[in-house]
């Protein structure tokens, strides 16, 4: 009710003709308006428009582009070699990757997460999307337990800290 009263006495155009017995639409205000603004509103000028100040923005780049050229989550291929990564300046190791051809035709280079692994050359692997931070060029990690893939072996088999139970000794008599 208030805003409506304001608006009225702010811009004439937005008030209604008393004569018109139906719905009229109304203009809408102009951009460069704001209502209850403290600040006007500042728009470049001539020369920094000449001197370049609206450059579009650059667009992103895609963390896993041969996923999101098709948006797929993730996609089916074929090992093609499988070995080590360096990782980059304040990390060491051997970080296991492959070289995996997807079925739309990309090659691409994939992290095999977690310890140990089953896959060779031609094994069927699935990919998703994520770098390996520290293994330049990795884009992709094999998804553990599709496919030719197994799952980490070593994974939530431990052993038991308390020993096993031990039998009752049956009693005579």
């Amino acid at each position: 009710m208030a805003t409506t009263f304001l608006r009225s006495l702010l811009l004439p155009s937005l008030r209604r003709p008393a004569m018109v017995p139906f719905s009229v639409p109304v203009s809408a205000p102009s951009p460069f308006l704001r209502l209850f603004s403290s600040t006007p509103a500042q728009s470049a000028t001539l020369n920094q428009v000449l001197r370049g100040c609206r450059k579009p923005q650059r667009a992103r780049h895609a963390i896993s582009p041969a996923l999101s050229s098709i948006k797929a989550p993730s996609l089916k291929g074929v090992c093609v070699k499988v070995g080590i990564t360096r990782p980059k300046k304040p990390n060491s190791g051997e970080r296991k990757t492959a070289r995996v051809r997807l079925s739309n035709g990309k090659m691409i280079t994939a992290y095999i997460p977690g310890e140990g692994h089953n896959i060779q050359q031609h094994s069927v692997v699935l990919v998703r999307g994520g770098r390996a931070q520290d293994c330049p060029g990795v884009r992709y990690h094999l998804v553990r337990g599709a496919g030719d893939l197994g799952g980490v072996g070593s994974r939530m088999s431990s052993r038991s800290k308390y020993g096993t139970k031990k039998p009752k000794k049956a009693s005579v008599g």
